[in-house]
């Protein structure tokens, strides 16, 4: 399993996001004729961006607040031209992170990617994601224990792709993280259609007038779109972009058992609280801010 761990490691730096296009149905989403290319959502991995000084202060931090294992730490090359970052991968129970604190400048267009999603076969998957209106923007790469890729959706949202020579074996998580994603309220119907055919996933929520309090904004609506596929959880925000901070900003949403516990333990770690709890969708949710300056939603569901 170490060996297992350390391997996925440095093929988990990887990258994601998403994207935009014409209006169409967010519900009319045939099924295109690929193999379905995800594996499973604990291969999902956010990667989190740190200064090597706070590299150790955010990685302790996330365990001690949602409890897991780190894989052993190291320095490497995770882009195709020269770069040296540290690197290490945080497995907790309720999703899993890449995290890197790069020794050297970072090259373009590394560090805006939200997500690696982990791939059956690298080529294969790739070829659907342009079937599906996305751009490579880099294309693929050999890392030390795979194969990479970062691709574009229409609208600017970026994913990256990861693929291993050896495939990993990874216990599955106790509860599936969200990848929050915001975009236009143009480019929702477009982005949801062509993530969906391209994951073989489906739209199990589509709530044209969501509680406003989920952005930040408690006297207005919003549209909020949820959607699963084999790469896991994905709420879609469709908004005018009149957010205020933090919302945005939170790349993923970790559901948790009991949300006021894992508050406590969060600042115990060094966390900020920067919302406070607020209920909505049969859910209580926060957002905290990692030492670091990773900032994520926590939630749990009402029972």
């Amino acid at each position: 399993m170490k060996k297992q761990i350390s391997t996925l490691i440095l093929s988990t730096m990887l990258f994601s996001s998403i994207a935009i296009a014409p209006q169409v149905s967010a519900k009319a989403v045939p099924a295109i004729k690929t193999e379905a290319p995800g594996v499973s959502p604990q291969y999902n991995t956010t990667h989190v961006y740190v200064n090597p000084e706070d590299f150790d202060k955010f990685t302790d931090s996330l365990i001690a607040t949602f409890g897991g294992t780190k894989s052993k730490q190291g320095v490497f090359q995770v882009t195709p031209t020269p770069s040296q970052t540290i690197s290490q991968l945080v497995l907790t129970p309720v999703g899993t992170l890449s995290v890197f604190g790069f020794k050297t400048p970072i090259p373009y267009p590394f560090g805006t990617e939200r997500t690696g999603y982990l791939v059956k076969d690298m080529d294969k998957a790739v070829l659907s994601a342009k079937a599906n209106g996305a751009d490579t923007i880099v294309e693929t790469f050999p890392d030390p224990v795979g194969r990479d890729a970062v691709i574009q959706w229409p609208g600017g949202v970026n994913m990256q792709l990861y693929w291993h020579t050896t495939k990993p074996n990874y216990e599955k998580l106790q509860t599936i993280p969200e990848n929050r994603v915001y975009v236009s309220k143009q480019s929702a119907d477009a982005f949801v259609k062509k993530f969906v055919n391209f994951s073989h996933g489906k739209v199990v929520s589509d709530t044209s007038k969501a509680s406003g309090i989920e952005i930040g904004r408690p006297q207005d609506t919003y549209r909020r779109i949820r959607v699963e596929s084999d790469f896991g959880k994905m709420t879609v925000f469709a908004t005018d972009g009149h957010l205020p901070y933090p919302y945005g900003h939170e790349m993923t949403g970790y559901e948790v058992k009991d949300l006021s516990e894992t508050l406590e333990k969060a600042k115990k770690a060094g966390a900020k609280v920067l919302v406070n709890a607020f209920k909505s969708d049969s859910r209580e949710s926060a957002i905290i801010q990692f030492p670091g300056g990773y900032i994520a939603e926590i939630h749990a569901q009402l029972k």
